[in-house]
């Protein structure tokens, strides 16, 4: 199943990870785990976000995800599930 791991930061959290190199540490090992279908990068709200699309088949993978950004970098983190324009359309044929 597709998901969004949605990933937003405080500013000072982020400041100091950024300042000890741990930050983009942490994001490179999340994307070459996740091996992500997309990934993006912006400010929202004043703070440091991160969209990553990848799918994921086993629940066990949420603390591995999630648990470093809450430790490393005091963030908010949400996992989504999504559908590409495709999926929509079979679901909605079912659906009816």
């Amino acid at each position: 199943m597709r998901f969004l791991l949605k990933v937003q930061m405080p500013v000072e959290a982020g400041n100091k990870s950024i300042a000890d190199g741990s930050l983009p540490k942490l994001i490179e090992s999340t994307l070459q785990k996740l091996k992500p279908e997309a990934s993006y990068f912006f400010a929202d709200n004043g703070k440091r976000t991160a969209y990553i699309f990848f799918s994921m088949d086993d629940a066990s993978w949420i603390p591995q995800i999630a648990e470093p950004f809450f430790m490393g970098v005091n963030a908010s983190v949400e996992l989504i599930p999504v559908m590409n324009a495709e999926e929509l359309r079979e679901g909605l044929k079912k659906a009816f």
